[in-house]
């Protein structure tokens, strides 16, 4: 019988089945699932396909093959239990003779849900919950959000110096934050299915909005390129190469912008416009998570790195609660999330 630390590892190999996906699955979860056979060891893993291709628990059971008959499964999200453009995952588990699954996450997904309940029902252990918090904060945190809510998920990134600008007093912004810093950026993007500025920002900066391998070429999977808001905007602007996709959402206003970003299969955003479209965004409720890159820098003037965000006295300040702070080369990374009533 495994024991906690033993069913922890395998639940964190599914993890690291999906975080292979991350960005690849939309409007699907990118989950992962793992197998692990009667002696402890770790026989198949996979991860969620693009649409249309096998889920998860799936590609496990193909890579154990005859070893999974008596098998643990592991999986970040409860396995489906409905007929979507593929067959059942439950239906893949059981004809496989896996004895037991442990998941994460339940389903929030009306459609999909109960899958736990009918592995029961044929006879398998099942457990829900093992790792579901730290599952929940990595690479399901905006599809479940977008299942709950039907609204893409959104992640404010920004840069700034110490004293919170955003560029210096002549708009001059390259680069306030250090290499590492725009490393993970780029990275971000690889996982993420669009990303958001301001026509402001087009016009002023010329934003290239790529993700950028180590090497400084193209990454091999591009983000939608998203620019929102009204006015002309440059034809020769770097948004509208052919490197990736971009699409014009004439309007400032964040439920239309997301709407038609959900119309999409667009789930989760990363908003990288300037101080203007951020605080629209704020204000309306629409950021789920901010993720500032903080610089050991004193500017002194200059762009702040948020303009007007409904606040007009303290009583009315947006509440953040930090879940995590890392260095991130010279600079401190901090990921925030709202507060919760009561926090």
């Amino acid at each position: 019988m495994m024991d906690g630390r033993s069913r922890e590892q395998a639940m964190r190999a599914a993890m690291a089945a999906a975080a292979q996906v991350h960005g690849t699955t939309s409007p699907n979860p990118p989950v992962g699932a793992a197998i692990v056979d009667a002696g402890g060891r770790l026989v198949g893993a996979g991860a969620t396909q693009p649409v249309g291709g096998p889920h998860a628990e799936v590609m496990a059971l193909r890579a154990a093959g005859e070893r999974a008959r008596g098998a643990t499964a592991f999986v970040t999200l409860e396995p489906c239990a409905h007929h979507g453009r593929t067959p059942p995952c439950t239906a893949a588990l059981s004809g496989a003779g896996v004895a037991a699954v442990h998941y994460a996450v339940a389903d929030p997904f009306p459609a999909a849900a109960g899958g736990g309940d009918v592995l029961r029902a044929a006879g398998i252990d099942v457990h829900a919950g093992l790792l579901a918090e730290e599952v929940s904060r990595g690479t399901l945190r905006a599809w479940l959000y977008f299942a709950r809510t039907g609204v893409p998920h959104v992640t404010w990134k920004y840069a700034s110096s110490l004293d919170g600008r955003a560029a210096a007093a002549d708009g001059t912004s390259r680069w306030i934050s250090g290499e590492r810093s725009r490393e993970e950026v780029h990275a971000l993007r690889t996982t993420v299915d669009a990303v958001v500025v301001g026509a402001g920002t087009v016009r002023a900066d010329d934003p290239w909005l790529t993700a950028r391998a180590p090497d400084g070429g193209p990454a091999g999977r591009q983000p939608l390129r998203v620019v929102v808001g009204t006015g002309d905007l440059p034809p020769g602007a770097r948004v509208f190469d052919d490197t990736a996709e971009t699409v014009v959402v004439r309007t400032h206003r964040p439920d239309e912008v997301l709407a038609e970003l959900a119309g999409r299969g667009v789930v989760d955003v990363l908003l990288e416009g300037g101080p203007t479209v951020a605080g629209s965004f704020v204000a309306a409720g629409r950021v789920q998570r901010i993720l500032a890159f903080v610089a050991p820098v004193l500017l002194g003037a200059g762009p702040v790195a948020l303009g007007a965000a409904g606040v007009s006295t303290i009583t009315a300040a947006h509440r953040w609660a930090v879940e995590d702070v890392t260095m991130s080369g010279g600079d401190v990374r901090i990921s925030a999330v709202p507060a919760r009533q009561g926090d």
